[in-house]
């Protein structure tokens, strides 16, 4: 512990504010006398006024009307009493000051105005941010009922487009089904048409070759049967330049009964003729021809002593006879005047 410490005196508790109240004390009192002194010349003003402290004070009574003070009372004259011991001097009461009403500090109204100012600004923009947040609010819910009122608008014509784009897809669905079904019933009538002009050209090459075959079937009768007049005028004008004899038939070459040369050029039309036998074929039916050949050995005529039954087997045949000319010489070393061949369609 050092000097500084040793001798330290601490400060009595409470020295500022029992300073300050005194000092409130004596304004007060000054403010009274001053009040006093101006009362009887000026009509009181009632005035309330707030007196700042340190400590909490009351606040002052409201000034009420008081009445005139009473004069002193004089003190008798009395005998001087014998001598006794004196009393203790009596303490006279003292006069009672008038209570005065209290002076309002200028500062103190003008403070009071401004917090009277101040409060009636922050009322009127509360009540502001209030009749602002209404309205906002109002255009809130405006706004808010607008978009439902849109978002619903919209809904509606997007169910409409949907049920239009639906239709329309039916639609369009349906005339595509129609447009198939025209499409079919056109080409089935077309297939028809054309089935039915098929069989009618059919119908028109079958006569036609029918016709043709009657036609070249009687030209080879008459030219077979020119041939065989122009053969037999032959060998009878050999028979006659001969003398009559019997060597004429020989020097003319062999005759169509000849079985070794027949089976030779059968065996030749056999190799040439192609044909599908049908699988229901009944029988095995032959076409016999008589074929008439040229000195060299082409074919003079072909002509059909008997039909197989089968057209396409018939001309088979014929076609297998003119494929197979030149015909070769028999084993005298001439080409004879004719034979007759017999075919079947399964002996191939």
């Amino acid at each position: 512990m050092n000097d500084a410490t040793r001798y330290h005196i601490p400060k009595e508790p409470g020295r500022w504010r029992a300073m300050t109240l005194a000092a409130v004390v004596h304004l007060a009192l000054v403010a009274f006398l001053w009040i006093g002194i101006r009362w009887h010349s000026e009509t009181p003003v009632a005035v309330e006024a707030e007196i700042w402290s340190p400590q909490a004070q009351q606040a002052a009574p409201k000034p009420e009307p008081q009445p005139e003070p009473e004069p002193e009372p004089v003190p008798k004259v009395q005998e001087a009493p014998k001598p006794q011991p004196a009393p203790p001097p009596v303490e006279r009461e003292a006069a009672r000051p008038v209570e005065k009403p209290v002076v309002p500090d200028p500062e103190i109204a003008i403070e009071q105005q401004r917090k009277k100012r101040l409060k009636e600004e922050r009322e009127r923009r509360l009540a502001e941010e209030r009749e602002e947040e209404k309205r906002q609010e109002e255009k809130e819910r405006l706004a808010a009922q607008k978009k439902q009122e849109q978002q619903r608008a919209e809904d509606k014509r997007h169910k409409e487009e949907l049920a239009k784009a639906e239709e329309a897809k039916e639609r369009k669905l349906e005339e595509e089904k129609k447009r198939k079904q025209a499409e079919l019933a056109k080409q089935k009538q077309e297939a028809e048409e054309k089935k039915r002009e098929l069989a009618e050209a059919d119908k028109k090459k079958k006569l036609a070759e029918a016709a043709e075959k009657k036609k070249r079937d009687a030209a080879e009768t008459a030219r077979a049967e020119a041939v065989r007049k122009e053969e037999m005028s032959r060998m009878l004008s050999q028979a006659a330049g001969s003398g009559g004899s019997g060597e004429a038939a020989h020097s003319s070459g062999p005759s169509r009964g000849d079985a070794s040369y027949v089976a030779k050029v059968a065996g030749k039309i056999r190799s040439n003729t192609v044909f599908n036998v049908p699988d229901d074929l009944a029988g095995n039916p032959a076409a016999e021809y008589a074929v008439d050949l040229l000195p060299d050995g082409s074919v003079r005529s072909i002509r059909k002593v008997k039909s197989s039954g089968v057209p396409g087997f018939d001309e088979a045949v014929r076609r297998a006879i003119e494929k197979s000319q030149p015909f070769p010489k028999d084993k005298t070393g001439q080409v004879p005047s004719g034979f007759t061949v017999s075919h079947k369609p399964k002996d191939q």
